[in-house]
Order: structure tokens, then C-alpha cells, then sequence
């Protein structure tokens, strides 16, 4: 395989990557976003308690004063009302802490569903694209420097895999040791290729 395939082939790899990581926190967001609309749904109930203790309470007030209206009895028999009125306020009460519980349970449980594998993949993702995005710029910039080519042959005898060594060059180790320029040539090229920076526009080709 040239270098231009294996340059295409980490390209796909990468592009496949980010695009599968983006579109994998795109997914948990959605997810959990559902997740809480679905949860925040069941607010209906306490909702409808709220508005039927609100309505009791109304109305038994309303009652209330107007039999405390009646001469000589009515501070007596508003008694029952005020108590239920009462109740119809705890009605309420009860209603809107079930809405606050499940807008708790909601928020709680959607960023469970979003944050955790977002994070997940921020991990097992981001960071080694980052990492991998440094150590590109900084093997870029070392195949323009003097020296520089020296320096990636060595760091490609200690980094690559035996089998990849061998298939640059025969005799890699001993060709470093002795600046051979074919040696130390294949070995600065296997480890441009290994960080996906294209041969052609590094000094590499410009001294052959």
C-alpha cells in the first residue's frame, strides 16, 4: 500500500470517528431532552390538583362569606366551609409540590441520559483527538526543521511496531545508526504517515 492510501485510509478513519462521536452526543442530547419532555408530561396530574384545590377553595370561600352573611347564625354555620376551604389549599399544595418533585425528577434524569455518555465519549474521544491533533502539528513542523528528519527516524524506531519497521526498511536500526539516508528517509515517512501528514508537502521529498 502507497503512501497516499495509507494517508487516505487514516483520513476515512479519523473522519468516521468524529463523525460517529458527534453524531453519538447529537443522539444523548436528543435522548435526553425526550427523556425529560416525557417525565415533565406527567406534571398534568399535579397541575389538575392544583386547579381542583384552587376551584374547592373558591367556591367554599365564596360560600363561607356568604352564609357569614346571614343574621344571627352565619358566623356559626361558616364554620364547615372555612375548614373545607382549608382543605381545598392543601389540595393545592400537595398539587404544586408533585409538579415540583417531577420537574426535579425530570432535569435529574435527563442529564443522567445526556451528560453521562456525552461525557463518555468526550473522554474516550475528544482528548486523543486532541492529543493526536498536537502531536501531528508538532511532527509537521519537525520534518520542515533541521534535523528534523533524524528526529522522526528515532522516534519511529521507538514508537512504531517492529513489522511496520521492517517494512519501511530492512535494516532500519543499523541504517539510523549509521545516518544512512535511505534508513533514516523510510523511518521519517512511516512516522509522518502514523500522524496522517502527507509526505509531499514536508522537506522529505524536497531532499530526495
Amino acid at each position: 500500500m502507497n503512501s497516499s492510501s495509507n494517508f487516505v485510509g487514516l483520513r476515512v478513519r479519523r473522519l468516521i470517528a468524529d463523525f460517529g462521536a458527534v453524531l453519538g452526543i447529537v443522539g444523548f442530547a436528543v435522548l435526553g431532552a425526550a427523556v425529560h419532555g416525557a417525565i415533565m408530561a406527567l406534571q398534568v396530574v399535579g397541575a389538575r390538583l392544583t386547579d381542583a384545590g384552587s376551584s374547592f377553595t373558591s367556591t367554599m370561600s365564596e360560600i363561607s362569606v356568604r352564609l357569614g352573611e346571614v343574621p344571627v347564625i352565619g358566623s356559626s354555620i361558616r364554620g364547615p366551609f372555612d375548614e373545607a376551604s382549608s382543605a381545598g389549599m392543601t389540595l393545592q399544595e400537595v398539587g404544586a409540590a408533585q409538579q415540583r418533585a417531577i420537574e426535579q425528577l425530570a432535569v435529574a434524569t435527563g442529564l443522567a441520559v445526556a451528560v453521562l455518555p456525552i461525557t463518555a465519549i468526550l473522554l474516550v474521544w475528544l482528548i486523543p483527538r486532541i492529543r493526536f491533533a498536537r502531536e501531528s502539528a508538532w511532527v509537521r513542523a519537525a520534518s520542515t526543521s533541521p534535523g528534523g528528519l533524524d528526529l522522526l527516524a528515532c522516534r519511529a524506531l521507538v514508537s512504531r511496531r517492529i513489522p511496520e519497521i521492517l517494512a519501511a526498511h530492512p535494516d532500519a536500526a543499523a541504517g539510523w545508526r549509521r545516518n544512512d539516508r535511505d534508513a533514516v528517509l523510510a523511518l521519517a515517512l512511516l512516522e509522518l504517515r502514523a500522524f496522517g501528514v502527507r509526505p509531499a508537502r514536508t522537506a522529505v521529498l524536497r531532499r530526495e
